[in-house]
């Protein structure tokens, strides 16, 4: 133990041990610290309605961050806030968010418990249109800060743009889906996102298949 991390023990503010992935996959145990873990859940979250990096900010009623556990083992990660959740602040709302929650269920999940969800956005783009990629490009960092703060041990990608901009890829849902990738060592999965399965009602059985998959896949690890 370090002289640093005995002060913080005699503050009460010992490190916490979490089993992490190295970018090889081979196991690497990193040391978490409360506070400072705090701290920077501050400073992001007080950053992002602060931020006016894409021209976003200048049409959105409030920024869309992130909800669930911020230690959960499960990560769910989305596009872009719809209507919904730029009126309330909070991803997956409305009828996906209601199918979300039934897929959720269905895996023995539910939002908050051991749950982490959040958008690679997070501002609407106007009419909902699809992200463009000078926004996802000011956006991801805080995406990236979220993820390594909670250290899930399993991503699952919702949509098109989740998945190709955590796989820098422009490969299809469709051939992305039954396998196990890597984001920054971490296993992630695909699915389609709920707002498109409420369009496309016949895809709903695949992406039983994939959560079926990713429970698997949690299993395994």
């Amino acid at each position: 133990m370090t002289r640093r991390h005995e002060v913080l023990a005699e503050m009460g503010l010992a490190p916490v041990w979490r089993l992490r992935r190295s970018h090889q996959g081979g196991p690497a145990s990193e040391p978490v610290v409360p506070a400072e873990a705090a701290i920077r859940w501050i400073e992001i979250k007080q950053a992002v309605p602060a931020c006016t990096a894409c021209a976003l900010h200048k049409t959105r009623t409030q920024t869309v961050f992130g909800v669930g556990d911020e230690q959960a083992d499960w990560m769910l990660i989305g596009e872009a806030p719809g209507a919904e959740e730029d009126r309330l602040g909070e991803p997956f709302v409305g009828q996906a968010g209601k199918l979300l929650d039934n897929m959720l269920a269905a895996i023995d999940l539910k939002r908050g418990e051991n749950v982490y969800i959040a958008n690679v956005l997070k501002c609407r783009p106007p009419g909902n249109r699809n992200p463009e990629p000078g926004e996802v490009e000011k956006c991801t960092p805080f995406l990236k800060q979220q993820i390594a703060l909670v250290q899930p041990k399993l991503i699952i990608a919702m949509g098109r743009f989740a998945a190709q901009t955590l796989l820098a890829s422009d490969a299809t849902i469709a051939s992305l889906r039954g396998r196990v990738f890597r984001y920054e060592g971490v296993p992630l999965v695909v699915t389609y996102h709920p707002a498109y399965l409420l369009r496309n009602l016949p895809d709903k059985a695949k992406a039983w298949a994939d959560l079926v998959f990713a429970r698997k896949t949690m299993a395994a690890l």
